[in-house]
């Protein structure tokens, strides 16, 4: 299976749209948490862990509303926002990768070089504030 495929696989099972009628970062703030994967190319061993963690942990990842947007050079999925708009504005690199998890306010509330474990996105999920008030 090509690394296109299988994101694609995990972008539709998190529940995001196709890139053409994707909304942007902002249309997506206070509907849902983002996990950003920026690496400069698509078959890259950190963006193909990280695409596998989410996979595999995709029935929590939609019970926490996680969408899933990859930057990959300029070529940008699940979201309709620019490779160098995106760049800019989360200060990602060109030649390595960044995972991102941005929250529903919009907040960075993960930044790493290396793909993130489920149990961290999970830890630092449960602890954000609209997640708490959802439990209530």
């Amino acid at each position: 299976m090509t690394p296109f495929r299988v994101s694609a696989m995990i972008v539709a099972a998190l529940g995001a749209s196709a890139a053409a009628t994707a909304p942007s970062i902002d249309a997506m703030r206070w509907h849902h948490r983002i996990v950003l994967v920026a690496s400069p190319a698509p078959n890259d061993a950190a963006m193909l862990q990280q695409r596998r963690i989410l996979a595999d942990w995709r029935r929590e990842a939609a019970d926490r509303d996680i969408a899933l947007v990859e930057i990959t050079g300029s070529r940008v999925t699940g979201v309709s926002d620019s490779a160098a708009t995106l760049r800019r504005r989360y200060r990602l690199p060109d030649d390595s990768v960044e995972v991102l998890l941005i929250g529903k306010d919009g907040h960075v509330g993960l930044r790493s070089p290396h793909p993130i474990a489920a149990d961290r996105l999970r830890a630092t999920i449960d602890t954000m504030p609209m997640r708490k008030a959802g439990e209530r």
